[in-house]
């Protein structure tokens, strides 16, 4: 399991990410729509997300496998999502939630 990236719920994506790229050097967007955004800065993958689409979250990369058998455990539908990647949402004390993805076979993300 690695680090993948967190998420911030926003009101306005396209705002969040020209903040985010005027106000750090280097900042890079790897995708941006009207409902989510991905930047990288420092290292650092930032995603951007609305209130109703996902909740605010870090994320930890697994394998497939890995991905299936956490699920199970939890008795949880693993989502697919439009990227292709699929993970699941694990909620802990007070605002705590997690999020646990698999990138598709091949995928560089």
């Amino acid at each position: 399991m690695i680090f993948d990236h967190i998420a911030h719920q926003v009101p306005d994506i396209a705002e969040a990410v020209a903040w985010q790229t005027a106000t750090i050097p280097g900042a890079t967007v790897l995708h941006q729509d009207d409902s989510w955004a991905l930047v990288e800065a420092g290292g650092l993958k930032t995603a951007y997300v609305l209130p109703d689409e996902h909740p605010a979250h870090v994320a930890y990369r697994v394998d497939d496998a890995t991905l299936e058998a956490l699920a199970a455990q939890r008795g949880t539908t693993i989502a697919t999502h439009r990227d292709a990647t699929r993970s699941i949402y694990i909620e802990g004390p007070g605002t705590i939630c997690l999020e646990i993805i698999a990138y598709p076979a091949g995928s560089a993300a």
